[in-house]
């Protein structure tokens, strides 16, 4: 009897704990357990670094995402949609470079100023960009203010041919509205970022000197040793195809080595050479490592355009054939000077994107060099009259730019730019600068809330996704640590509910997700962004209490489902089982 008993806890053990089909002889009813959900993954294999993207992915770090505290909320019963991702098919790894910023001259010497540097801190942009765009052609990294050197002219030919001050800029120049060369560097440190730092190229132009293109690259190299290594990404120069460059048009009177009127790409890619030849033995001498960048043409030229910015490519690549170590384009994206709809500007973060890297490739092909790592250096939207620039609106076109530049492979991108003019909404800056009525400066537009969040839920690699709905934009990724991040963009102006569904991938128990919306003024231009529900204190911008928000939460037992509300974008991560 004894052993009798001990067998039943066994007896009873099986039947509660075995799942598999059991039939008995006599008769029985048969037990069908669950399906097994388990899904069989497959490993994923890193791509070849594409030749686009090259060294950007020198610092490549993987991502790990904890589970963070939530709010659980209800999702939608039902969905109309579905967006699939597939984790095993890995497009690329992410390059930390391409959530990039622009500082510039103009912006005071942020390290005085506290709000700004804790945003700049936060958003991590990992490189910024310096002293700024056209300024850069005009800027002298160690003059002291209102110190020009000798052989800098005090006037110069503008595109129309008149003569109109130079308007020098001064890396040593302490003043509070602006940004000494220090301070940049001093900043950098206390934001834990990095450089890239634009060469002034229009001295190898307008100077008066017997060899302006060799003082300049001397000039530059200079920079590079007083630099030591802070810095591994250099630009010689800014636009300069454009006709509103410093040294695209130059008083031949003036000069003393023979060059023409009006910069062409073969004179640029000439001089290129002279710089980067100066810095690269610079570098050496000190023994550090950096890469060098040539201003490229982004897209085929109009009939209206000069003759210079029609054949830049074809001259820069003839005269520099593989110096380069990476090309520099820019694009604002939508129409100049255009009062665009929330619908255009929204869709021309795809089209532009993909448009300018198959454009450059195919200036490669022609011009018979080796294809190479791309910056966007600059990019932002043309769009005014409407307050587009400083809306929600460009902060969703500022994600979808990225997810853009990931899905096209490029190497980085940096957003045009901390701060500006506010010119009635008409202000590219991220931050209001003080002049924005209604906010306090360093106020926070709301591209910085949708380039904070999708770097927070994005992993370090991008993978395939697809969605049924052309309105409805996904972009995905995985972390090392084995979650998925999903982003979810609607760019219609009505709410989507969605299914994602995932394969090769075993889900979690739980998604959490922060949605980002705008407000209700301004019609399709809200200068507001509302983060799971939270706004601004003031007329624009968002909650101050960004980072500390957490997230929505639901369990994943009945799918992944969501509501998109109308042009809004929802940042997403799923666990893993």
């Amino acid at each position: 009897m004894k052993n009798i008993l001990l067998m039943f806890p066994c007896i009873l053990l099986f039947f509660s704990c075995k799942k598999s089909t059991y039939n008995n002889s006599g008769g029985g009813a048969i037990v069908t357990p669950p399906q097994d959900t388990t899904v069989v993954i497959t490993p994923p294999v890193d791509p070849a670094i594409a030749n686009s993207i090259g060294f950007f992915l020198n610092d490549w770090q993987p991502r790990t995402f904890t589970a963070p505290a939530y709010v659980d909320t209800i999702i939608p019963a039902s969905t109309v949609y579905n967006v699939t991702v597939n984790p095993g098919a890995i497009i690329t790894k992410i390059p930390l470079s391409i959530f990039g910023n622009n500082a510039n001259l103009w912006s005071t010497q942020m390290v005085t100023e506290a709000p700004l540097m804790s945003k700049l801190t936060n958003l991590h942009s990992h490189i910024i960009r310096f002293p700024g765009g056209s300024i850069s052609d005009v800027y002298f990294w160690n003059g002291l203010n209102n110190t020009p050197p000798a052989d800098a002219p005090a006037t110069m030919v503008n595109a129309n041919g008149t003569e109109a001050a130079s308007g020098w800029w001064y890396g040593k120049n302490t003043d509070s509205w602006t940004c000494s060369l220090n301070n940049y560097y001093s900043m950098l440190q206390q934001t834990a970022n990095s450089g890239m730092i634009i060469i002034n190229y229009g001295y190898a132009r307008y100077g008066t000197g017997p060899n302006p293109a060799v003082a300049a690259a001397h000039l530059a190299a200079d920079w590079v040793r007083f630099d030591n290594g802070r810095t591994q990404y250099w630009e010689i120069g800014n636009e300069n195809f454009g006709d509103w460059e410093a040294g695209y048009r130059i008083d031949v009177s003036k000069n003393k080595d023979g060059q023409p009127e009006y910069l062409s790409g073969d004179l640029y890619g000439q001089h290129f050479k002279i710089f980067a030849d100066s810095m690269r033995k610079a570098a050496q001498e000190i023994g550090k490592t950096i890469y060098i960048g040539a201003v490229t043409v982004e897209a085929a030229a109009q009939s209206w355009e000069t003759n210079t910015r029609k054949n830049w490519n074809t001259g820069l690549f003839t005269k520099t054939a593989n110096s380069p170590d990476f090309y520099i384009v820019h694009n604002y994206f939508t129409a100049y000077q255009t009062n665009s709809n929330a619908t255009d500007i929204l869709v021309s973060a795809a089209t532009e994107t993909k448009k300018m890297m198959d454009f450059v490739a195919q200036a490669f092909q022609v011009g018979g060099v080796a294809p190479k790592p791309i910056a966007l250096t600059e990019y932002n939207i043309n769009a005014e009259g409407s307050m587009q620039k400083v809306s929600h609106i460009n902060g969703m076109h500022a994600v979808m730019t990225l997810g853009e530049a990931l899905k096209n492979k490029y190497g980085m991108a940096s957003r045009w730019d901390i701060a500006n003019g506010w010119d009635n909404g008409n202000d590219h800056g991220m931050f209001s600068n003080g002049d924005e009525p209604g906010v306090p400066k360093w106020n926070a537009r709301p591209a910085f809330y949708h380039m904070y969040y999708f770097q927070k839920f994005l992993g370090d690699r991008l993978v395939t996704s697809s969605s049924d709905n052309a309105d409805l934009v996904s972009y995905a990724s995985s972390f090392t640590s084995g979650q998925v991040g999903v982003t979810l963009v609607n760019k219609s102006a009505t709410s989507q509910t969605v299914q994602v569904k995932c394969q090769n991938f075993n889900i979690g128990n739980r998604f959490y997700w922060y949605t980002l919306t705008g407000g209700g003024d301004n019609g399709e231009f809200s200068r507001k962004v509302l983060v799971n529900g939270q706004g601004p204190a003031t007329v624009a911008g968002g909650p101050d209490n960004y980072a500390s928000i957490i997230p929505y939460a639901a369990s994943a037992q009945n799918g992944i489902k969501i509501t998109v509300p109308a042009r809004a974008i929802v940042y997403m991560v799923i666990d893993k089982k």
